[in-house]
């Protein structure tokens, strides 16, 4: 079959596609034939070396859509519909940038919808992020204010959309000026500029601050985030698109307002099938498009990195495999 095994951190342009064995299937894990996968941030830190956790080499990827090739000691049936994220996969074992992977039986999910494979792939991750921070972390209901930081990331777009289909006032930002006409046509209430000037931004249509922030920037802008929450608000962290894991002079006691609530999500740890199932049905419900950005083939994977890395995909990066 073909993969893209990362054998060294290396650039983009150095992935290639070569030829391995497909996986032989063993108790408890089933072989599935992937159709498609989306393109991970967290991805592109592994393939530069940055994931001191994943051992090399690795065919690397954490999600995936596809259909049962192989069901072993499985209740699944060969052709089925699944889709598969996070749980190790492409990271502690072989994950999606693949025409095969053997993943464990616990950690693949059945697909009760008709979607196509493109718009498929581009939900697991991105979209589970966006609803378990918001809903499940976040807790956000109708009518409440949501800032999004870092809103026109995959995760931020699905984080608005979401947020509006339930009716929550939603303020995006971005450091990008041509970017903010697109979050006003995903339908964005508010839309700032995230600058030195933020602050003033926000407080002069919240002058309390708002009681919900998504912060997907992350440590960069962790601290001023803190900031803009009103009394008793939620901060939940859930990216980090500045590119800095640890944050130097952090101090609780003095970043933390009195009364706010700091928390963060991530959907490695906290995966719940039950949201999952939920997902799918709220997208459905809601009728939500999903944004793609760009469709490649496995051998373009090099090309799909390359626009992750560019910043200005604004939407998901999906990859098909021509089986």
């Amino acid at each position: 079959m073909k993969a893209v095994v990362l054998e060294k951190p290396c650039r983009a342009d150095e992935l290639v596609v070569q030829e391995v064995q497909i996986p032989k299937v063993k108790p408890g894990w089933v072989l599935v034939k992937i159709k498609a996968f989306g393109i991970n941030r967290s991805e592109i830190f592994t393939r530069q070396g940055d994931s001191p956790s994943v051992k090399l080499p690795r065919i690397i990827g954490i999600e995936c859509v596809g259909e049962i090739e192989d069901p072993s000691d499985s209740s699944f049936q060969k052709g089925q519909r699944v889709v598969s994220l996070m749980g190790g996969l492409g990271r502690e074992f072989d994950g999606s940038y693949a025409e095969y992977a053997l993943i464990p039986s616990s950690q693949v999910y059945p697909v009760n919808n008709d979607m196509d494979w493109v718009e498929l792939a581009a939900i697991p991750e991105m979209y589970y992020t966006a609803y378990a921070s918001i809903f499940d972390t976040l807790r956000l209901t109708k009518g409440e204010p949501l800032l999004i930081r870092g809103g026109t990331s995959s995760v931020g777009l699905a984080a608005l959309q979401l947020a509006k289909s339930v009716g929550a006032t939603v303020i995006s930002t971005t450091r990008n000026t041509n970017k903010l006409e697109l979050l006003k046509q995903y339908g964005a209430d508010f839309v700032l500029l995230d600058d030195a000037s933020l602050s003033e931004q926000l407080f002069s249509f919240f002058p309390k601050g708002v009681h919900k922030v998504l912060e997907l920037v992350g440590t960069v802008t962790l601290k001023n985030s803190l900031k803009l929450l009103s009394e008793h608000g939620i901060l939940c962290m859930t990216g980090i698109l500045g590119g800095e894991w640890v944050l130097d002079n952090f101090e609780p006691m003095m970043d933390i307002p009195s009364g706010a609530y700091f928390t963060q999500f991530d959907s490695g740890e906290n995966f719940k099938e039950k949201l999952l199932a939920k997902l799918f049905n709220h997208i459905e419900q809601h009728k939500i498009k999903v944004p793609i950005a760009q469709v490649f083939s496995l051998d373009e994977i090099h090309k799909a990195h390359l626009l992750m890395e560019s910043n200005v995909a604004n939407g998901k990066i999906v990859v098909v495999n021509s089986l």
